[in-house]
Parts: structure tokens; sequence; C-alpha cells
């Protein structure tokens, strides 16, 4: 039994302990033990009703050798900073993947990434490290994305799509195919790439159209 330590008991904890209980009431080999949570904010982990004990805070956390570490946290330039951090010390990060996850044979997929329900990765897809690819994301054939993204649940990512590294994808957001986005982005919620974007960006809605069906 693979024992994991998560970094982070926040919401993004509370949804990965559910996938855990998901993945081993479905499965007798590969099983999950959460040896529990570190976080910052204590406050965090008296939220949500987890399956492991608090450990403490992330900071002064010592490395355990016999465990590895999913990383739970959203934002990606503190992702970054924390699995750097933690790499640099020892650790070894698990990728979590849940079983529901349509995955193409000849997707390609880089470590420590934590794959939501129903995720669907075309054929040639290639995800980097450290990804948090949220529920029923898609993303179309021959596509790349980076290291450090964070993409919201019901993301579609049209094929030929290449995206870099640190961005956020906000909810039901979209590419049309052979888009290239740069890194550390901010895609707004319910936005539909039909250009290119650069770096250190934010695509948002400026003007929101109201359409009203008049009856003839």
């Amino acid at each position: 039994m693979k024992k994991v330590i998560i970094i982070g008991a926040g919401g993004h904890g509370a949804e990965i302990d559910d996938y855990i209980a998901t993945m081993n009431s479905l499965q007798k080999k590969n099983r999950i033990e959460i040896i529990g949570y570190i976080d910052d904010n204590p406050e965090n982990y008296s939220s949500y009703q987890l399956s492991g004990p608090l450990l403490g805070d992330i900071r002064s956390h010592e490395i355990q050798k016999n465990c590895e570490y999913i990383i739970a946290i959203g934002k990606p330039d503190i992702r970054q900073q924390i699995v750097s951090s933690f790499v640099e010390k020892g650790a070894v990060f698990a990728s979590l993947i849940h079983p529901t996850t349509m995955i193409s044979a000849s997707a390609v997929i880089g470590r420590g990434n934590v794959i939501a329900p129903m995720v669907n990765l075309g054929p040639n897809v290639k995800i980097g490290d450290f990804n948090l690819l949220n529920a029923r994301l898609s993303i179309g054939h021959d596509s790349v994305l980076g290291n450090f993204n964070f993409v919201a649940p019901n993301v579609s990512l049209s094929g030929h799509t290449s995206v870099g590294n640190n961005n956020i994808f906000g909810i039901n957001s979209a590419t049309i195919p052979g888009i290239t986005i740069g890194s550390s982005n901010k895609i707004a919620a319910g936005m539909v790439l039909d250009k290119n974007v650069g770096d250190q960006s934010t695509v948002f809605y400026r003007f929101r159209e109201k359409v009203i069906a008049i009856p003839k």
C-alpha cells in the first residue's frame, strides 16, 4: 500500500481525499493510505472531514522518506515554490489519476500531476509535471501542457493547443484548435480563446452581452 502525505488541507485537499477514497473502493491493488495533511493554516483542516490527521505546518515539516507527497494547492506559483523546496529536501511526489479518467495510449504524463474524475486526454497529448487538472477537463489530440498549471473544471482545450507553465484556466474556458498560450497567464471563466496568448496576461471579458429573444 502506498503511503502519502498531502500538502494542503483546504478545498483541493478535501477533493483529493475523496478521490483516494473512491480509488480505494474500486481496486484491491495499488491502494493508498493517507498518513496525514500539512497546512500552514489549521483552520483549513478544521473545515473538512479528512481521512488523515493534521501533521503540522508546511514550513517546518520534516520529509518522511517512507511516504510520497501530493500537492493540493491551487495557486501555481505557490505550488512551484513548495514543490521545489520539498524536492531539494529529498521528497518524492506521486501522481494521482482518478480511475474514471480516459487517457489515450499515446498520451504522455509527467510526475506529480493530480488528475480529477472524468478527464479526457486525447491521442499524442503531452502533460508536464505538477499540474492540477480538475473534473471533466478535455484536452484534444496533439496538445501540450507544461508544468504547474491549474485547470478548472469543464475546461476544453482543442486539438494542437500548446500551453506553457504556471497558467490558471477558469471554469468553462476553452480554446479553438491550434492556439498557443505562454506562461503565467490567467484565463477568466468562460473565455473562448481564438487568438494566441503571450506571457503574464489576464484574458477576460470586457463587456457582457445580454441576448433577449423577441417572439415574432
